[in-house]
This record gives structure tokens, C-alpha cells and sequence, in this order.
């Protein structure tokens, strides 16, 4: 109040006296000058040949508020926040103790009102105002914007639930306007909420009824009201479950020497320790041996190599049995186990023929060439017309080891013989 007094006591020292007799007033400036003018025509009066222009400003930045007086004269002008009914400056004289505001003009027509480093506490209408009487003045309003900021202590952190439980997630922001908040997943995929698959979410919370291992992601709050930058904070979202195990084929088969591989799929979090087993329940280390294979072989290559590969929850295995054994045949265990249980599942491997190569030779016949029968003079000899003479069979006829011709004929008639009856 002592400092509103003082205020008003100094704008009453700066005002020039008025008064007004009949038709003539004189207004005496400071330096003595005395101005006469017939106020009965508006045109002898100050006036404001605009309006003070709306000016919004985001926080900590300056703002300008421009007031633009037309015959002043000899009148003076003044700037007052309208809702504190603070005396900001009179004339050339800043009257505030605010060291942020600041005054200029130009030539005594356009008077400007600074303000730096602009705050919350700012928003609100200026006057511009001209003593007369009665008094004349314009106002404009500042608007002062905030960016979105999220409020950390009102806001989840990263979060570890089982599954089918209920998880809230909740996002607080501040900024003005007020902000827009949203929620959605860092990798863009669609999310299963209240019974639809959805992107976003609108709202400071979201509730999932339910959670499953499908929601386990990164989410981001978002928060915006147009004044850049938009803010955005991630939240983790895990989801813990017992593992589960799936396997594509559960009978494999394999011939002898050949290399096989055995393949489970897994699913568990948190992460599982996954192996394989054989059927005796030993425990298969990637390089280790059986011990039917020789030693030449053993020396070559290892017999067992256990792959495994992440993707999230998500876990591959698969074993490789290289140059397959009489011994390698019967049941494979592979198992994953966590905090939450354990599960397994069984591949049985079976001996199978081996694949048989057929080699087939294929003959085509060929004709032998024709001859023409000339005897050796050049002259034509007719073919003749006797049957063929009997050739010797192959084998026991033929060569040196033939029989003589009483036993030819006699095996020839036992034949006829047989094939008579």
C-alpha cells in the first residue's frame, strides 16, 4: 500500500496541471512552454490511431507492447498493469522497481513497454493511458505460454508386473495450455487395450486389465499444447511369466552318418536358462563327445553344438548331432528354467535307410553299314540262297573245349526232347 502511495504521489508530481475554464485550457509543460488549444473540438485531443496489439510470448523469452499516441501535445502517457493497478511508467520515467521492465518511445508518438525474461506472473492486460480529462487509453493483453513438462514424481518409472494382473500407468504434465497426454509404444506396434488393438491411448492413464507377455514394450508418455518442444518420457514395462516351450517336430529321423539338428522354441521372463539332455538325463555341452564315435573321428570334429538365440522373451534352441551313430538314436530333452518354473519338452530321433543310388546304362542299338557284294574284280556277285550256316553257341562250344560232333547231336536231341513234353 505505502509503495501504491508513493507511486501515485510521484505521478501527481510529473501530470502537468489542467484546468479547465469555459473554452481554453493551458497546459504548461515542464520546461515552462505553454500550449493553448480549444478542447471543445475533438480533434485538439490525443488520440490513439490503433489498437495495442495482443502479444503472446513463450516463458523466459522478451516480449514488446507498443502504444501509439497521435497529438499528444503536450499531454503525457503512462503505462499500468490493469489488474494490479501497478503504475509500470509515466512519460520518460520507468516507475516500477522491477528491473525487467524497461521503457522507449519515438518521437513522442510511439511509446514501448519491455519486458525481459517474460514469466508466468506476466500474463495479464496492459494500459496505455494519456492524461486527460477525462482519461483516455487503450489496453492489450500478454499472453504468456509454457512448453509441456512432465512431472516426475507424479509419473511412473519403469515397472516389473506378473502376468494377468492389472497395471496402471500413469503420466503427470504441466504447461500452459494445458497439456494433451497421450500414451503410446516406443516401436509403433499396435497394443491390445480394453478389447481393441489401438496405437494411442489419450489420457494421462492407462489401465491394462490383464497384462500379458504382449504388452512387455517401452512406452512413451507425450505431452503437447502446441508451444514447441513437445516432451515425452519412457516408461519399461516388463512382464514376468513361467516358461514355455514349443517344439516343431517332436520325431526326427536320421541315417547313419548323417548330421541332424534338433530344434525348441521358448518363451520365459525373466530369462531363462536353457539346455539339452539325453535320454539318461546328462546334461549336452556344446564340443562334447560320444563315446561310440572313434577316436580318428572324435579327433576331426566335435560330436554336439548347442545354438541358442534371443529376440526379447523369446528364445531359439536348437542342437546339431554331427555324423549321426548307431548310439545317437533315442530321446533329446531340451529345458528352460527361471525364478518361475521350469517346463521341458522331448524330440525322439529314430534311424532311417539310408538313400540308395541306382546307377542305369542305357544302350542304343546301331545299324551296321550295308555292303556291297562285288567279288574282288569289281564283278557283281548274287547273294545266296542257302539258309545260314549253324554259328556255335557261346561257352562250352566254343574255343578249344569243343565236343565232338557225335555228342553235339546227341545233346541236341535230349533238347528236342524237352521241349517236345
Amino acid at each position: 500500500m505505502k509503495s501504491a502511495l508513493r507511486n501515485l504521489t510521484l505521478l501527481l508530481s510529473l501530470l502537468p496541471l489542467v484546468q479547465v475554464h469555459g473554452r481554453r485550457v493551458r497546459n504548461t509543460e515542464s520546461n515552462g512552454i505553454s500550449v493553448l488549444g480549444d478542447f471543445n473540438h475533438e480533434s485538439s485531443f490525443p488520440r490513439f490511431p490503433e489498437t495495442i496489439a495482443n502479444v503472446t510470448v513463450t516463458v523466459g523469452r522478451d516480449a514488446l507492447l507498443a502504444c501509439v499516441v497521435d497529438n499528444l501535445r503536450g499531454f503525457k502517457v503512462a503505462w499500468v498493469r490493469v489488474d494490479t493497478q501497478t503504475i509500470l511508467s509515466i512519460h520518460h520515467n520507468v516507475i516500477t522497481q522491477n528491473p525487467r521492465i524497461s521503457l522507449s518511445y519515438n518521437d513522442h508518438r510511439s511509446w514501448y513497454l519491455h519486458i525481459k525474461n517474460v514469466q508466468e506472473a506476466d500474463r495479464g492486460w496492459y494500459m496505455c493511458q494519456v492524461n486527460t480529462d477525462p482519461m483516455r487509453s487503450r489496453q492489450g493483453y500478454l499472453q504468456v505460454v509454457v512448453p509441456p513438462s512432465i512431472v516426475d514424481r507424479e509419473t511412473s518409472s519403469d515397472m516389473v508386473v506378473l502376468e494377468s494382473t492389472n497395471v496402471s500407468l500413469t503420466c503427470k504434465a504441466t504447461g500452459y495450455p494445458e497439456p494433451y497426454v497421450m500414451w503410446r509404444r516406443e516401436d509403433g506396434e499396435n497394443y491390445r487395450y480394453n478389447g481393441e488393438n489401438v496405437n494411442v491411448v489419450d489420457g494421462e492413464v492407462l489401465f491394462i486389465t490383464k497384462v500379458s507377455r504382449l504388452h512387455m514394450a517401452n512406452y512413451l508418455c507425450i505431452a503437447s499444447n502446441g508451444v514447441p518442444p513437445s516432451i515425452s518420457k519412457r516408461v519399461q514395462l516388463r512382464v514376468q511369466f513361467p516358461p514355455m516351450l514349443t517344439i516343431p517336430n517332436q520325431l526326427e529321423g536320421a541315417y547313419i552318418g548323417q548330421d541332424v539338428a534338433l530344434e525348441c522354441h521358448t518363451e520365459a521372463f525373466p530369462t531363462s536358462i536353457n539346455y539339452w539332455t539325453t535320454e539318461r538325463g546328462d546334461m549336452i555341452i556344446s564340443g562334447s563327445f560320444d563315446n561310440t564315435i572313434a577316436e580318428p573321428r572324435r579327433k576331426n570334429s566335435d560330436k554336439y553344438e548347442a545354438v541358442s538365440m534371443d529376440s526379447g522373451y523369446k528364445k531359439y534352441m536348437m542342437l546339431k548331432i554331427r555324423n549321426v551313430g548307431p548310439g545317437d538314436f533315442g530321446s533329446y530333452k531340451c529345458v528352460a528354467k527361471n525364478s518361475l518354473g521350469e517346463t521341458d519338452g522331448v524330440i525322439k530321433l529314430e534311424e532311417i535307410p539310408a538313400p540308395t543310388t541306382v546307377r542305369t546304362t542305357t544302350h542304343f542299338p546301331t545299324m551296321p553299314p550295308k555292303k556291297k557284294e562285288y567279288d574282288y574284280d569289281g564283278e557283281f556277285t548274287l547273294p545266296s540262297n542257302r539258309p545260314p550256316a549253324i554259328q556255335d553257341l557261346p561257352g562250352a562250344f566254343s574255343g578249344s573245349a569243343q565236343l565232338p560232333v557225335p555228342c553235339r547231336f546227341l545233346l541236341i536231341a535230349l533238347l528236342v526232347l524237352v521241349c517236345l513234353r
